[in-house]
């Protein structure tokens, strides 16, 4: 084939380094917003921070003379230039010119403003120090700080640490006794026995039921710590030692007459066993506290939902317009043109923030507008929705929705969600209509609330119950729902009354 050249024309989508931040700063969340705000402060001189009560100059920095301008002098500059220096003073009149006491720049409150606001109040009772101070603490370094608190040898304290690393996060030894004994080393002539001695000693600490090889003594451990007066204690403890699984299959029936408990007499240990934990170990929190920042507020103001941004987690920003008046336009030198640049970068960046804000706040009025339902009447009045909706409604892309929609968050009065809650598919109704389903999850977990605990609803009785209310939607899609709603089945939902 001979080379040749061809003419052909055609469209490409090309991606400008200002579309890529646009994009970029459009899928961040809040928080990683205002982080990526923090650096752009710390590399961009030309761009500042607007504080409270500044008056935002919308001018354009770049405009015809905005360059050619010289800067005005600061008042730190007049006052230099009117200060005599020290040199230039006799020594008799500099001393005349000291005070015998100085005042000083800052006050106390000044200094230490940021550990001074986050002291309570006189009449805050609702402040906790340690869930502002403390971070998250995992199991073992909580049995270890007993540990070092509790009288051991050493042999037995190497025993004890070897086996809170077999605790697992529910508060369970993972490994048996032999396995543990197996894993020192012949040396120490270390037996099984010893084992077992050092795990009762560790069954002691804090939480409850810790360092149990099953739920039966996990259980039997929390029930020795209680006093001795507790009622029905004697009647708990033979019911989990002898009778568990008997429990556990819920055939009350079998569990009165093995015990020779009367139903009333049943009904309170069960109780007292409910209020036992199976998994002791849950209750470290080992994680760090997740906090969310809501980027948009909806209120109501005279029978109207109104929606705008939250200005406290949106800094507004502005170019520097004293660093933007060195700029000359004719100058080519390296400096000059670093200033060109940042100047530019700085305004793509406001633009950006700027278009953010606009989609962001043109998306979540639109969601506001379609489920007014939901925020009038709760769950149950969810609408379904799609994100071809939004995107239609706003004219903009559905990738552009699902990017805006993901980890933005809207404050309602009915608590703080994601974008993302109010998008849901649907479910045909008798009446040819559609029904959320949100709003399906909503019904059958009110139904559920209202059950008969001695004979709870059946997947299929559920299906019934929404079918007779024009909702269809087959078992297996109810036991979908069930199971995402964390709702046990019927079998497990039985209670004795």
């Amino acid at each position: 084939m001979k080379p040749s050249l061809v003419l052909k024309m055609g469209q490409q989508l090309t991606m400008t380094p200002q579309l890529q931040q646009a994009i970029r700063l459009l899928q961040l969340s809040t928080l990683d917003l205002q982080q990526e705000i923090q650096e752009a402060l710390e590399s961009n001189p030309m761009l500042e921070r607007q504080e409270d009560g500044d008056d935002f100059d919308n001018s354009d920095p770049m405009a015809d003379g905005a360059e050619s301008a010289a800067p005005t002098p600061s008042k730190e500059d007049s006052y230099q230039e009117s200060t005599p220096t020290v040199d230039s003073l006799e020594e008799g009149e500099w001393a005349e010119r000291i005070p015998n006491e100085l005042p000083v720049d800052t006050a106390w409150e000044d200094v230490y403003q940021t550990s001074a606001s986050s002291l309570p109040s006189n009449d805050d009772d609702e402040w906790d120090f340690t869930t502002r101070t403390s971070s998250g603490e995992s199991l073992q370094s909580h049995l270890l700080w007993q540990l070092n608190l509790a009288p051991m040898s050493d042999k037995d304290r190497l025993i004890a640490a070897t086996l809170i690393d077999c605790i697992n996060n529910d508060g369970y030894l993972e490994e048996t006794l032999e396995e543990v004994t197996e894993s020192f080393d012949p040396e120490l002539d270390i037996e099984q026995d010893e084992v077992e001695v050092v795990l009762h000693r560790i069954q002691q600490f804090e939480p409850a039921g810790i360092g149990a090889r099953d739920l039966r003594e996990c259980l039997l451990l929390q029930l020795r710590q209680l006093p001795a007066g507790t009622p029905w204690l004697s009647e708990t403890q033979r019911v989990v030692s002898d009778f568990l699984e008997v429990l556990g299959s819920r055939d009350y029936a079998q569990l009165m007459r093995r015990t020779k408990l009367k139903e009333d007499e049943l009904r309170q240990v069960i109780e007292l066993i409910q209020r036992l934990n199976p998994r002791p170990g849950s209750q470290i929190e080992s994680s760090e506290p997740e906090y969310v920042v809501p980027d948009v507020i909806v209120r109501k103001h005279n029978d109207r939902w109104l929606v705008e941004l939250n200005q406290e987690a949106m800094p507004r920003l502005r170019v520097n317009a004293q660093y933007a008046g060195f700029v000359k336009r004719a100058d080519s030198s390296a400096d000059n043109t670093f200033m060109r640049n940042q100047l530019q970068e700085a305004r793509w960046f406001i633009k950006s923030l700027q278009s953010r804000n606009e989609t962001l706040m043109k998306v979540a009025t639109q969601i506001v507008e379609h489920q007014r339902g939901f925020l009038d009447y709760g769950d149950e009045a969810m609408k379904p929705l799609v994100l071809h909706d939004i995107a239609e409604a706003v004219g903009m892309h559905e990738s552009t929705i699902s990017r805006v929609t993901t980890q933005k968050f809207m404050h309602t009065p009915r608590g703080i969600y994601e974008l993302k809650y109010f998008f849901s598919s649907h479910v045909s109704t008798s009446e040819g209509g559609e029904c959320s389903s949100t709003a399906i999850r909503a019904i059958i977990k009110k139904l559920v609330a209202a059950e008969n605990a001695k004979k709870p609803l059946s997947d299929s009785k559920i299906a019934g119950l929404l079918e007779a209310q024009g909702i269809q939607v087959a078992r297996r899609t109810v036991a979908k729902y069930r199971e995402s709603l964390g709702i046990a089945p019927s079998s497990e939902r039985k209670r004795l009354m």
